[in-house]
């Protein structure tokens, strides 16, 4: 029965269960010096008794925070059950947070311990424990490089698990009284999230609302212990939390750790996973590489890709949702099949996947139908942090490329008088930590969420999101402007890697766009265009040119839609760098910081909405390695043409 209340109600107890009636099956892997290692269920039960009784030597006790941070790694993962097992607290922390951003969340959340995976990881630990003071152990995974570190509050990973033994036989029972301990109702982890628009905050999620969301989904979409997952998306975002943790360990399937964030392809393509998450601009990113080496390749080889493609785009979607397809069409496409689409999707990776999900934010309905006309089940789903993921989810044979679906078991959504999205479901969060106010803003007395997105339901009860409410607005003239909707047009093609539209309060919209550095430079390169760097490209009239063709595509979109008509871009900026999280304008999660851009460039800005042809910026970029410098160029501004709104007909042109 869907939500029914378990004795596995914690994920210690679920790891225990896992360990009796599927302890011989591979329930962790990692690649390491290009070989894959293996774990089964019974050995992670062992390694994570031993962990767990190794942090409470170090001194855990119920209710302490322990941070981790680092790359995907089983040993992570195992590290944030082991603290749950002894009555703590896990908080993941993005793992290419700059120092500054660790501090926050580590002296916020109080933690005592923090588990690093290698040298680099806690060297940002040491550098802010003078601001932490409640840290009294740093556990580190990888060794390199930590020969000459003698700080005594420092212990490699081995050296916990060794006295943890030891403690498990000085203490018989104690673990298992721990873990006998936990209930549902606990909190099982501390998220924080991104801070888009401020201060990052940290959400409060117990075992409940993980394990029984998790469930939910898992049963909806018929998730097995068969399932091969790839865990390469950051430990402390929500999603990987659900379908690493909460997923594999309430259904039994393995989760595979890629070797590095350089060999994730590589590593995707061996591993051949049947269940997969990526958002949106990941997918953009591989269908740009795709059409990279398209371009390079034979005219023999091209025309058949694109023929395949058309193909594809025409009756593939309809035969993946079961819909009926002439017997020739039938037949070109198993055609295609041997010939493109099946060579395509190994060499991806995705030839067995079942299920794939992409959220964030909207996906192109060009992207997503590229990949379902290949015949991969890839839906839209919809959630956030506060509701432990899933909100909706598109029903198999239901799925269309502008909505989010339908909302997931138990879960309630309804929309305000003001257009606000509202959900309540067991995966709602108790709380922000130390912010009462924050709570009361984002959650009602009765338990339900404000989104913050604007939407509505269509005919059919599917979802379908706007923006964000509080971005939505209007022109001078009237007409609404949904930023974030133009700017997922423009994203859908391949040399816009971001883009930010302003307008409310204007008379007209304009952008700022970052190209997509591979693409254009690969484009460049073929063209006999030279350039030195990211800079140096965006300054050609010719990559301005291809830029504009794309803006004047999405207004020609815009025309033939009466509601954004108006939220034409007539006016933009290619950014001489890209947007960047180390310098605080994106998240971690890759959205922009929306008010931040805003001020750091409100010189560019006013100059969109001038007569100038050219503006001069100046702006602070933080290097890998770490240092800061001052980046000065002079922008030209560019005009696009518009269109209108019943000029339907040149939409095609």
């Amino acid at each position: 029965m869907t939500g029914a209340a378990s004795p596995n109600d914690t994920f210690p107890k679920l790891l225990r269960h896992n360990a009796a009636v599927r302890g011989a099956r591979p329930a962790s892997r990692e690649k390491e010096y290009g070989i894959w290692q293996s774990w089964t269920w019974s050995e992670v039960c062992d390694e994570v008794r031993a962990l767990s009784c190794g942090l409470v030597a170090l001194g855990l006790k119920r209710g302490d925070r322990v941070a981790i941070v680092g790359d995907n790694r089983p040993r992570l993962y195992w590290s944030m059950v082991a603290t749950q097992a002894a009555g703590g607290v896990p908080v993941p922390v993005y793992q290419d947070a700059v120092a500054d951003e660790m501090k926050f969340v580590l002296d916020h959340a109080e933690a005592r311990i923090v588990v690093a995976e290698d040298q680099e990881q806690v060297d940002k630990v040491l550098a802010v424990m003078p601001a932490c003071p409640r840290i009294n152990s740093v556990v580190f995974i990888d060794k390199r490089g930590m020969r000459h570190y003698g700080q005594p509050f420092l212990k490699s990973f081995d050296a916990v698990i060794a006295d943890g033994r030891a403690y498990d036989q000085a203490h018989p029972g104690a673990y298992d009284s721990a873990v006998a301990e936990g209930k549902g109702g606990d909190i099982a982890i501390m998220l924080y999230t991104s801070g888009t628009t401020g201060t990052p905050k940290g959400v409060m999620l117990t075992f409940d609302n993980l394990i029984v969301t998790a469930r939910n989904a898992a049963e909806r979409e018929r998730l097995t212990e068969a399932e091969e997952v790839l865990a390469y998306l950051p430990m402390a975002w929500v999603g990987d939390n659900i379908f690493s943790l909460a997923q594999a360990y309430t259904t039994g399937f393995c989760v595979s750790c890629p070797e590095s964030g350089a060999t994730v392809m590589t590593d995707l393509r061996e591993l051949g996973p049947t269940y997969f998450f990526a958002p949106p601009r990941i997918f953009e990113n591989i269908l740009t590489q795709v059409m990279i080496r398209m371009e390079d390749a034979g005219w023999i080889k091209r025309r058949m890709f694109h023929y395949f493609m058309g193909l594809a785009r025409r009756v593939g979607t309809a035969l993946i949702d079961g819909k009926t397809v002439s017997a020739v069409d039938r037949l070109l496409h198993w055609l295609g099949g041997i010939l493109v689409y099946g060579p395509l999707k190994n060499t991806l990776g995705f030839s067995r996947i079942r299920l794939a999900y992409t959220a964030g934010e909207a996906i192109g309905p060009d992207i997503f139908d590229f990949y379902r006309s290949l015949g991969m089940n890839i839906k839209q789903l919809y959630g956030m942090t506060e509701t432990s993921v899933f909100i909706c989810i598109q029903p198999d044979g239901e799925i269309k490329p502008d909505t989010v679906g339908t909302p997931a078991p138990e879960v309630e959504v309804k929309i305000a008088d003001d257009g606000e999205v509202l959900v309540k479901s067991p995966g709602v969060f108790q709380a922000y930590y130390k912010n009462d106010g924050a709570t009361r803003d984002s959650k009602t007395e009765d338990g339900w969420v404000r989104t913050g997105d604007a939407g509505f339901f269509d005919a059919d009860g599917h979802l379908k999101i706007i923006d964000r409410a509080k971005d939505v607005g209007k022109l001078t003239g009237g007409g609404l402007f949904a930023p974030k909707f133009i700017e997922n047009k423009l994203k859908f093609f391949p040399f816009i890697k971001e883009a930010v539209a302003f307008g409310n309060g204007r008379d007209y919209v304009a952008a700022f766009i970052n190209i997509d550095l591979e693409a254009v430079g690969n484009w460049a390169e073929r063209r006999g265009i030279p350039y030195g760097g990211y800079g140096d490209l965006t300054a050609h009239d010719e990559v301005y040119d291809q830029i504009r063709q794309c803006i004047e595509k999405v207004n020609a979109d815009l025309a033939a839609d009466e509601k954004l008509a108006a939220s034409q871009i007539r006016r933009f900026i290619v950014l001489h760098k890209e947007l960047d999280a180390d310098d605080g304008e994106l998240t971690r999660t890759r959205k922009v910081r929306r008010r931040f851009v805003g001020e750091r460039y409100d010189r560019q800005i006013e100059a969109l909405y001038s007569t100038a042809k050219t503006v001069d910026i100046e702006a602070q970029v933080t290097f890998e390695d770490g240092r800061k410098g001052v980046l000065r160029a002079n922008l030209k501004i560019g005009d696009a043409r518009t269109f209108a709104p019943a000029d339907t007909a040149r939409k095609a042109s």
